[in-house]
C-alpha cells in the first residue's frame, strides 16, 4: 500500500521520535548519572507522546506501524563511540541528542504542512514544546560541560 503525503510525513516523525528515543537509551550508560537524570523525564514524556501518535495515527490516518532501521541504529551507535575516542563522551552523546532534535523539527515542522485532525494536531504541538524545551536542556548541559 502506497502511502500519502500526509501518511509519510507522520511516519517521518514517528520515525525520528522513535530514533531519538532509541540513541538515548542505547546511550545512557555513556552520561554521567546527574546528565542521565536531568534527561530521562524528556524522553520518557516523549515516549507517551510518541505512543499517543502511533495510536492517533493508526486511527485517523490509517498508518500501521512501521519496523525500525536496525542497520541505521547500529551505524549511529558505532559512529558515535568512534567519536568518543578524540573528544568528551558526554559532549559527543549531548551533541548526537542536539542533532536527533534537529531532525525531529524537521519532520514535526514538515508534518505540521498538512491538513490533520485537532486531536493529532494538540498532541504534535505538545511533541514540538518537548523537542523545545529538550534542545534547551542540551543547550545548557552541554555548556556546563565545556566549562569544565
Amino acid at each position: 500500500m502506497f502511502l500519502d503525503n500526509r501518511q509519510v510525513a507522520m511516519d517521518s516523525a514517528l520515525e525520528a521520535m522513535a530514533d531519538s528515543i532509541d540513541y538515548f537509551q542505547d546511550n545512557i550508560e555513556r552520561l554521567h548519572p546527574t546528565l542521565r537524570d536531568s534527561l530521562k523525564p524528556h524522553y520518557e514524556a516523549r515516549a507517551r507522546c510518541m505512543q499517543e501518535l502511533q495510536e492517533l495515527s493508526r486511527k485517523h490516518l490509517n498508518l500501521l506501524p512501521r519496523d525500525a532501521d536496525v542497520e541505521r541504529d547500529d551505524y549511529m551507535w558505532l559512529w558515535s563511540r568512534l567519536k568518543s575516542f578524540v573528544g568528551n563522551e558526554s559532549l559527543v552523546v549531548i551533541g548526537e541528542l542536539l542533532e536527533q532534535e534537529r531532525v525531529l523539527m524537521q519532520a514535526l515542522s514538515t508534518l505540521f504542512t498538512h491538513p490533520l485532525p485537532e486531536s493529532l494536531e494538540t498532541v504534535i504541538e505538545e511533541c514540538w514544546k518537548g523537542c523545545r524545551s529538550l534542545i534547551r536542556e542540551l543547550y545548557r548541559l552541554q555548556k556546563e560541560r565545556q566549562k569544565r
